[in-house]
């Protein structure tokens, strides 16, 4: 086993491979690649389950399992695959690192199959404490400083090349995450929650009932607004969003285990709508 951790039921890599186990019979002689690798934990795992694992890392030197073959790759930008070549692709622990998500989305959505699936995680910017860290300092806990120059190269090594591997940096919450899924063709298939954050418990008695109330209201508000739209289009989005912000599993959540299903091509994506998108020559 490359990584103790996996028997951690405080590590993300736990409930991974848990969820892994459970869906063993679906990963059978199924592509799946794994982007970020690191060391191969999750690659060990998939390629004991018999599924043909194909991992991509940044710096590819820190993979450590034999027998399979880690490529190099900025994966935010481009994945040395063809298009529709994967049934899954596994992102954990990347999406933060990455400055530019929705490129990095795009790029998983053009290697996925259709109907294919994106598991990702990421530490959870949408659960009470870290809400509250924000709120006093920026920060992603209040045992961190904000994202600065010297806790957040993680590595950076002119001998390889000249990527730097950033550290927490980027992270997204669940709302940013929905949307740029939706603009990459993604839509959210399942969020699983992980474990308890103790903090978000004790915030919870005092915050959640503004939080359900607010959210209420900004809902109605955007429900009752004329955008030349019908109740059902404006419905499934604002649902969406509202069944997210007031969910209190999210709130607790300690990290952010989502599960998308691909919907579209990119290529296929359309968001214009005429009675909502001003022309050039109005000057309204």
């Amino acid at each position: 086993m490359l990584d103790k951790n996996i028997n951690n039921p405080k590590s993300i890599k736990y409930y991974v491979n848990q969820y892994l186990q459970s869906i063993k019979t679906e990963l059978k002689n199924k592509v799946i690649v794994d982007a970020p690798a690191g060391t191969g934990a999750t690659a060990e795992i998939l390629h004991n389950l018999g599924a043909n694992v194909k991992p991509f890392d940044l710096f590819p030197e820190y993979f450590m399992l034999d027998g399979v073959q880690c490529h190099r790759a900025n994966i935010a930008q481009h994945i040395p695959l063809d298009d529709k070549f994967a049934d899954m692709l596994i992102c954990q622990e990347g999406i933060e690192h990455f400055s530019d998500p929705l490129t990095a989305f795009k790029e998983f959505n053009r290697i996925l199959k259709p109907k294919g699936q994106l598991l990702l995680t990421t530490p959870s910017y949408s659960n009470l404490a870290s809400k509250f860290s924000y709120l006093l300092f920026e920060s992603e806990s209040s045992k961190h400083m904000p994202p600065n120059e010297i806790d957040d190269i993680w590595m950076s090594d002119k001998a390889i090349g000249n990527e730097i591997y950033h550290g927490h940096i980027f992270l997204l919450g669940l709302q940013k995450l929905r949307v740029i899924a939706k603009l990459a063709g993604f839509k959210i298939h399942d969020i699983k929650y992980v474990r308890l954050s103790k903090g978000s418990l004790i915030l919870l008695p005092f915050f959640y009932p503004f939080i359900f109330l607010s959210s209420l209201r900004v809902y109605y508000r955007h429900i009752c607004k004329d955008k030349g739209l019908s109740q059902a289009q404006k419905r499934a989005v604002y649902q969406e969003q509202l069944f997210i912000n007031i969910n209190p599993k999210n709130l607790i959540n300690k990290h952010i285990f989502v599960m998308f299903a691909k919907e579209n091509d990119v290529s296929a994506l359309n968001f214009r709508n005429e009675k909502v998108v001003k022309q050039f020559t109005d000057k309204t």
